[in-house]
């Protein structure tokens, strides 16, 4: 089965966001008050072909460990959808509305 999956990952608490800081001051020159602990992350979508829901949730988290998150300063959640069978990967996909867990 092909199911959609997401991997959003972001810097852990505790460790600099200079891109995070550089939006925040941006966003505060252009006169967005309020603004405050902007962060900035990567949100990767992909599908995946796996025998099972937990099977594509589980190659997608080894790809976070081994490639996608550099787990000592940056943390991940992995999100996957049922598979739909339609075939359908384009802006209306439901992966747009996904749920994340951990």
């Amino acid at each position: 089965m092909n199911f959609e999956a997401v991997a959003d990952v972001m810097l852990k608490p505790g460790i600099a966001d200079p891109q995070g800081q550089t939006i925040e001051r941006a966003l505060v020159a252009l006169g967005y008050s309020g603004v405050g602990e902007v962060r900035v992350g990567k949100h990767i979508e992909l599908s995946v072909d796996a025998p099972s829901r937990a099977d594509a949730h589980a190659t997608v988290t080894r790809m976070c460990e081994q490639l996608l998150a550099n787990t000592v300063i940056e943390s991940y959640e992995v999100g996957v959808l049922e598979p739909s069978g339609d075939g359908d990967h384009g802006h209306d996909s439901p992966r747009r509305e996904r749920v994340l867990e951990a």
